[in-house]
């Protein structure tokens, strides 16, 4: 896990601020009692629990926490009062029993700054998985790949890079000056002018073109960029919709699209090379139903119910952000007994969610089947299974989401058999997760196709 500190040395320097402010000022604490919120770890003077989640996988950490000190559990992040949520029941009490007090997002300084060919050698599919899933998010945004896209591309990158993991300084809102220390108000500040530029020049060249657009010359085929314009022209929204929200909105799509879906995507191609009988069952179903055709469409991908059960099998192991983004209670309320005060943050686990072995069967085993007869799906309405979140917060880019990963993984397995590189076994498979914004694979997946020709098999 990533702590954004320019060096060792500015983080003892940090602390021995902290030192100073901690004798000198007062320190805010909460009106209520510790004993009456959930049990948790020892806290440490000045950084709480900050050092049990430095150099770790966070999502791992808080699960190996959360079985000693139970599902709904008590951390200081710094001056932050923070509750971890790892089990359905206590998730259904945030985003729905009292979904509307949870619904407020923490400011962190990230989202205040940033959010307004055929050979038989190996290939990196995790780059090209990448490349593809921005494609799909450019052209629905755009409708064509646009000039400056691949600098568009590499400032989400630098933006999402630095939104990934916690900010120190986040952990001490009082103190605004150790954004500064941390130089993390100065890179985003950066990246974001330079995203910004991108998505004026966007905007502008879009209502260039209809202005310049001649009476009797075909109407091009509308994109997003052009469906936000229109709202905003005519559109009856009771509020003002400014460049502003139209850049967020596109923002949103980028940072929040892009990255997941192919994470998605090569994961669930990780774990079915691990389990080649499940590479097999998927691939036979998707050659049967598009079997003689060329193409993959999205009326075909409805009938494929065992590739639908990889995906949501995959997002049950691998959810792209497994720790949902923070809420924060907007008064105090009680749930499960414990009074919670106005302003604490709540992460929510739904990776410790998908791992329960009292809600799962076998929860490590890679098995597709156990969605097959199930009526769980994506949509956070059964809390045992929240890769998306749910309530009114949940991820609005859900129906983006899916498709997004069914088509490229439909694709990949009717046009190409895959082996692993040089003699590789499917159980040497590494499958280390690297944390960031998403989990993603540590290393890359480097696979060699094998082209399918459906008219050349008898």
């Amino acid at each position: 896990m990533e702590i954004h500190l320019p060096s060792s040395y500015a983080f003892f320097a940090f602390l021995l601020s902290m030192f100073i402010v901690f004798k000198i000022g007062k320190r805010s604490k909460s009106k209520i009692s510790p004993a009456k919120l959930p049990p948790g770890p020892w806290k440490l003077p000045l950084i709480g629990n900050m050092h049990q989640l430095v150099g770790s996988l966070p999502h791992h950490t808080l699960k190996r926490l959360a079985s000693k000190y139970g599902p709904f559990m008590h951390l200081e992040l710094g001056e932050v009062s923070a509750l971890v949520v790892s089990s359905p029941e206590i998730a259904r009490e945030v985003m729905k029993t009292h979904d509307t007090i949870f619904a407020q997002r923490p400011p962190l300084l990230s989202s205040t700054i940033i959010n307004y060919n055929a050979t038989r050698s190996p290939i990196n599919l995790s780059e090209k998985i990448f490349s593809l899933t921005y494609g799909i998010t450019s052209r629905s945004a755009f409708g064509k790949k646009f000039r400056g896209q691949d600098a568009f591309v590499s400032a989400i990158l630098e933006a999402v890079e630095l939104s990934a993991g916690f900010c120190v300084a986040d952990m001490y809102p009082s103190l605004k000056w150790l954004h500064y220390i941390s130089g993390m108000k100065p890179k985003l500040e950066k990246v974001h002018q330079k995203i910004d530029r991108i998505l004026n020049n966007i905007i502008d060249d879009h209502r260039k073109r209809k202005t310049t657009t001649k009476a009797g010359q075909p109407e091009t085929q509308e994109d997003l960029v052009d469906v936000l314009l229109n709202l905003q022209e005519h559109g009856d929204l009771g509020i003002p919709l400014t460049d502003g929200n139209v850049k967020a909105v596109l923002l949103d799509i980028f940072s929040g699209g892009g990255e997941t879906s192919s994470t998605a995507v090569v994961w669930a191609m990780a774990e079915m090379l691990k389990s080649p009988i499940v590479m097999e069952k998927a691939q036979a179903e998707v050659r049967r139903v598009f079997d003689g055709k060329w193409d993959i469409n999205e009326t075909g991908i409805h009938e494929l119910k065992y590739l639908n059960s990889v995906v949501k099998e995959t997002l049950r192991l691998h959810p792209s952000v497994p720790l949902l983004l923070p809420r924060e209670c907007r008064e105090r309320c009680v749930i499960n007994g414990y009074e919670i005060p106005e302003n604490t943050k709540v992460i929510i686990n739904a990776w410790a969610i998908a791992q329960d072995p009292d809600h799962w069967f076998e929860p490590n085993k890679f098995f597709p089947e156990r969605f097959l007869d199930s009526s769980i799906d994506f949509k956070g309405t059964d809390f045992k299974y929240i890769p998306f979140g749910a309530g009114r917060r949940m991820c609005p880019g859900i129906l983006f989401a899916i498709p997004n990963v069914e088509l490229p993984l439909a694709n990949l397995l009717y046009h190409f058999d895959w082996k692993l590189p040089d003699g590789m076994k499917h159980e040497d498979l590494d499958m280390t997760e690297e944390f960031g914004l998403t989990i993603r694979r540590k290393e890359d997946l480097n696979l060699i196709p094998i082209p399918y020709d459906p008219f050349l098999v008898l």
